[in-house]
């Protein structure tokens, strides 16, 4: 242990005096370093908050109950310790277990009955969704399902308490809370509570029975358990019974997990496993990269005294531990910074977010052993950066150095082809993954890595060969270029980092934007752009009334115009008319069809300008065969143009079962293509032709014509149609709309590689000017004029800039080609559907930015930041 402190003892003093002698690189480090610490403290934190775990939620999900326990209707259940987490069960029982049963399966403990649903509740608009809890809550079980704010708790039957979501609907203490269902008594809202699971949603809470008639689902039937603890023997009993249970005791003290939930766990937990170990090793890669020239400079600045040593008689593993000792020095303070500074980033960020969460965080966490993991990567990676640096710091020519030339060794051959190996290791492996294996996606992953890997070893190559044929070049590019070539022990990271952030942004972004094109031409109109259709369905439709209510929340100056079409017979409001169409000697027309114009054949020219699937080329022909008595018909099984068609309709009841006469007959059709996804009508006929063949027609719906209707008109009129029926839809086509979360995920990359493209280009450019202050002042005392020195300085960065980004670019089109076919293959479309088996989509826009406009970008500011005249120093060979 002594000679392992005397071997560092040095090595770490004379680190502390170099980091306070040159304090502007040494907190250059310390940012690099402590920033991306900071950032994943502070995330770990906010995401152990947000995750609520099994043990932080017992007390909001059982109250002060010993355990949960909910009768399945199955014969025998399997289930982890939280049957949330795993649990499976075998066969449907005939019944489920009693209460009795339940009861006497825990030695005879008191049940309280209680129940989670939601019900429909009158609001000021119309109607909205409610969360629901029945149960008493005045008992000492429920102690912590709700918080009272203001009033007092239900008493029982006939009372309620609400949240403050559902008070902004309209209602306030002593007002009955309209329940939609007519037979249900509305209860009275004797106080306020706060739900501990929802927060921002609409709640209420009342005695056992309060919404059954208003609810949506009623579930299976649950009891909490009063007493004491509920052992993992009597939740193997419950589950024996076909009931599954959450037991306090038991999540506080698991036992083994059942064979099926510790396999399920295995598989899902090798993948989490897969996925981190690739973030990690990515975002290591990123902070050694990023790191790396600043220790390469200090090497640098250090090299007479490590030739000193040397000359002494020091080897040159003390040389490496002086340079190491920097790193572990810098990366100490670095990590610890970012640690403490991330606790109270997180601390401020966990209320913000809490804001805009429609959940209950858990107390703050802070992961301790999480953070002393980070940490570790932070040292980790401060080494890492400064190992390279430091091996070639302990191989320098110690009499060149001595002589004040450069000592810098001849590279080796070796790390070019390591580099082309990894790189077409990289690209073979991304290939296989591409075929669609079971983990394409983690091998594609892990292409990436194996593939940057590769080009990093490649990097000194590139400069070299760019140094050569940088002849022509203007001077200060020339100068810049061949500098960078001559000094690879700095540039090389720097433009490295470029390289992998860039990889990693190109990667992410054809990924997203081929899966958004995929969608794009996967989508299919319900409508033609910009119509806008009412559909009411059932016998008891008040088209009057459906009416007023468009012409009261729209306000427009349009025309509202009924569309015709066939109708069931049948009085029940939930009948139905069915209608099949099939090719004579083809079979049927279409594989599915949907349509927002509310019937399945419409009747009338008129809804033709409602309809999406209508080429204005086949206008007249399709007016032409309605005018015939044809059928206008489509299919999306490849048939096209005239044929004899069999029409088959017969009303059905609410149950299915058939009501009335079937209609057959055949007709000539104009049968028209339709996309694969096909929503619209079946098909079109004439009012008259519909009258000749005996089928009803009737008004299925109202259409609105001449005007735009804003999304607030839309969703005001939905309210609306909410509190007179739930029959009732009002739908607007808009078109494809790409999703918030695809253009949040491009703003997030461009702007994670804008910043990490920045950070990185100004940090080597500056950290080479630094290093190459000799070189600069000997150009200004053989007559330079001042503004060169601020153009080589911009010629660094643009050359660490676009070098860099145009090798990430071309890396990172490896794994993003190759993900883009197990994220967009659609193997599943049938032959001559128009759909492609595959999509790839370029965001162009996203690579032009990053390899063209931020090196200029970056190019301009350090030519305005950089001084244009220095003092005179000794210039090294």
């Amino acid at each position: 242990m002594r000679n392992l402190l005397g071997g560092w003892g040095l090595p770490l003093r004379m680190a502390r005096r170099e980091a306070a002698r040159a304090r502007g690189r040494s907190v250059l480090v310390l940012v690099m370093i402590a920033l991306p610490v900071l950032g994943v403290t502070a995330a770990d934190i906010v995401l152990a908050t947000q995750d609520v775990d099994t043990v932080e939620s017992l007390d909001r999900r059982l109250g002060g109950a010993a355990a949960s326990v909910t009768a399945m209707r199955a014969s025998e259940v399997v289930q982890a310790p939280n049957p949330d987490e795993f649990s499976s069960w075998e066969g449907d029982a005939e019944r489920r277990a009693t209460e009795e049963e339940v009861a006497g399966a825990l030695g005879g403990a008191r049940l309280v009955p209680w129940r989670q649903s939601y019900a429909l509740v009158a609001t000021d608009r119309g109607r909205t969704d409610v969360q629901t809890l029945e149960m008493d809550l005045r008992d000492p079980v429920a102690r912590g399902l709700v918080e009272l704010s203001d009033g007092r708790l239900p008493d029982g039957d006939g009372e309620v308490v609400v949240n403050e979501a559902l008070l902004g609907k309209g209602y306030a203490v002593g007002d009955r809370l309209d329940l939609a269902d007519e037979d249900a008594a509305d209860p009275v809202v004797v106080g306020v509570v706060e739900s501990a699971e929802v927060r921002s949603r609409p709640f209420a809470a009342g005695a056992v029975g309060t919404f059954e008639s208003a609810g949506r689902s009623t579930g299976d039937p649950s009891w909490l358990v009063a007493g004491g603890e509920v052992t993992w023997e009597e939740v193997r009993a419950l589950n024996e019974l076909g009931a599954t249970a959450l037991s306090r005791a038991v999540v506080l003290d698991p036992p083994p997990l059942p064979p099926e939930a510790e396999e399920f766990r295995s598989s899902r937990s090798s993948d989490e496993v897969a996925s981190i170990a690739l973030v990690v090793v990515m975002a290591l890669l990123e902070v050694v990269l990023l790191a790396g020239p600043a220790f390469a400079v200090g090497a640098r600045r250090q090299s007479r005294s490590l030739a000193l040593i040397a000359a002494t008689g020091g080897t040159p593993a003390q040389a490496r531990r002086v340079v190491l000792a920097g790193a572990m020095v810098l990366g100490s303070v670095a990590t610890a910074l970012g640690v403490v500074l991330g606790i109270g980033a997180a601390r401020l960020a966990v209320p913000l977010l809490q804001q805009r969460s429609d959940d209950w965080f858990g107390p703050f966490d802070v992961p301790w052993l999480h953070l002393l993991a980070i940490a570790a990567f932070g040292l980790l990676s401060a080494v890492l950066a400064a190992a390279v640096p430091a091996w070639i710091a302990s191989r320098q020519d110690v009499v060149a150095v001595l002589a004040g030339r450069r000592g810098d060794r001849r590279p080796s051959l070796r790390s070019p082809a390591l580099g082309v190996a990894l790189l077409g290791g990289g690209v073979a492996l991304a290939a296989y993954g591409a075929l669609g294996t079971g983990s394409s996606e983690v091998l594609i992953a892990g292409a990436a890595v194996v593939a940057v890997l590769g080009m990093i070893l490649l990097v000194p190559v590139v400069l070299v060969l760019l140094a050569k044929v940088s002849g022509r070049l203007p001077l200060v590019l020339r100068y810049a270029v061949r500098d960078a070539a001559r000094h690879r022990t700095r540039t090389v990271p720097a433009v490295a980092a470029v390289a992998a952030t860039v990889a990693g942004v190109v990667a992410l972004g054809i990924a997203t934007s081929s899966d958004e094109a995929q969608s794009r031409a996967t989508y299919t109109p319900q409508l033609a752009l910009g119509a806008a259709t009412l559909t009411w369905y059932g016998p008891d439709a008040d088209w009057a009334d459906a009416r007023s209510v468009l012409e009261r929340e729209l306000g427009f100056d349009g025309e509202i115009e009924q569309v015709q079409g066939l109708v069931p017979r049948a009085d029940d409001a939930t009948g139905w008319l069915d209608v099949r169409l099939t090719a004579v000697g083809e079979g049927r027309l279409l594989d599915s069809w949907g349509s927002r114009l509310g019937s399945d054949v419409v009747v009338g020219a008129d809804a033709l300008d409602l309809l999406a699937e209508v080429p204005a080329a086949d206008r007249d022909a399709v007016d032409a065969a309605l005018a015939s008595g044809a059928l206008v018909a489509y299919s999306n099984r490849g048939l096209e143009g005239r044929h004899r068609v069999e029409l088959r309709a017969r009303s059905r009841d609410g149950e299915g079962r058939r009501d009335g006469a079937e209609v057959r007959t055949t007709l000539d059709a104009l049968v028209l293509p339709a996309g694969v996804n096909y929503s619209g009508p079946q098909a079109l006929l004439s009012e008259e032709t519909a009258g000749n063949l005996g089928l009803p027609v009737g008004t299925v719906g109202l259409a609105v014509t001449g005007a735009d209707v804003t999304e607030e008109q839309e969703e005001a009129v939905s309210e609306t149609l909410a509190g007179v029926t739930m029959d009732a839809d009002f739908y607007v086509e808009r078109g494809f709309r790409s999703s918030d979360e695809a253009a949040i995920i491009q703003a997030v990359l461009a702007a994670l590689g804008a910043v990490l493209m920045l950070g990185g280009t100004l940090t080597a450019t500056f950290l080479a000017l630094s290093d190459a202050r000799p070189d600069l002042a000997t150009l200004a005392a053989v007559g330079a004029a001042p503004r060169t020195r601020r153009g080589v300085a911009a010629a660094y960065a643009v050359v660490v800039g676009v070098v860099g980004a145009v090798l990430g670019a071309v890396v990172g089109f490896v794994p993003g080609v190759a993900i883009t076919y197990p994220l967009t293959r659609t193997t599943w479309m049938p032959e001559g559907s128009g759909v492609a088996d595959h999509y790839l989509d370029v965001p162009w826009l996203l690579v032009g930015g990053l390899v063209v406009a931020l090196p200029l970008l970056t190019a301009v500011v350090v030519g305005l930041a950089a001084r244009s005249r220095l003092p005179l120093v000794a210039r090294l060979d």
